[in-house]
């Protein structure tokens, strides 16, 4: 009696069980790419991020000029933190309070939440992913913040996202921006040079740091305000060796 021949199985499942595998593989091959990175660039300055490759693979010309912290004023650190993450020394990668408050303000005024984004959150996003919104994105972004807040100390954190930073379109960089707003050096940045750049820094292609427009101007003044009025512990990012 002849044997009966096997059927092939046919139908969406195989297909779908070799592109979860595919997909498996995949992202266990990029997280250890990524953190290859994340341990290198601990200690080895990025020659460049993930923006800058695709604005220079875009045609736009890069100005990118990389000091280390101690060649930057303490202006320019204390204001940019109190600016954009003014919990930095305290949370580990992700300050979930200003989540929930960023949430509660956007079901107040209707929009998306906006504003928690940390420090070690957008030194992440530009070094590393794209700039576009997406639940993807936001998926990747997290765990490398965390990531990158335990393997790096603080003070590396704030070097490198100082340096990588986007001021004013295809300007990247404290020193770089420094010169190309008020033409000097980075560490030559007073208060209100600081206040300006950091209201810029959230939007540098619309805002401009070196001759701000009256509601930059208006924010500038406000952050140099509170820079003056409020105590951000850095001791994290100046602690003595």
């Amino acid at each position: 009696m002849p044997r009966r021949r096997k059927r092939r199985k046919s139908g969406i499942r195989p297909f779908l069980v070799r592109g979860a595998k595919f997909a498996a593989v995949a992202a266990l091959a990029m997280s250890i790419g990524l953190l290859s990175l994340v341990l290198t660039f601990r200690f080895v300055d990025p020659p460049a991020s993930m923006v800058m490759a695709v604005k220079y693979l875009a045609g736009a010309h890069i100005r990118y000029d990389w000091v280390p912290l101690e060649r930057m004023s303490p202006e320019l650190v204390k204001t940019v933190v109190m600016s954009e993450d003014a919990n930095f020394c305290r949370h580990s990668g992700v300050d979930w309070g200003e989540v929930k408050a960023a949430i509660r303000r956007a079901q107040k005024r209707g929009g998306e939440p906006r504003g928690a984004s940390t420090i070690p959150m957008q030194t992440a996003r530009n070094l590393f992913l794209w700039q576009r919104k997406s639940y993807v994105r936001k998926a990747i972004e997290i765990p490398l913040a965390y990531a990158m807040t335990a393997l790096w100390p603080r003070r590396r954190m704030i070097e490198v996202y100082l340096n990588i930073a986007e001021w004013a379109p295809g300007v990247f960089g404290a020193q770089a921006a420094a010169k190309h707003h008020f033409a000097r050096a980075a560490a030559k940045i007073n208060a209100r040079q600081a206040a300006q750049m950091a209201a810029a820094l959230p939007n540098p292609h619309v805002r401009n740091a070196g001759r701000p427009g009256p509601k930059t101007l208006r924010l500038a003044r406000y952050i140099e305000k509170r820079v003056q009025k409020e105590s951000t512990p850095l001791a994290c990012i100046y602690r003595k060796k």
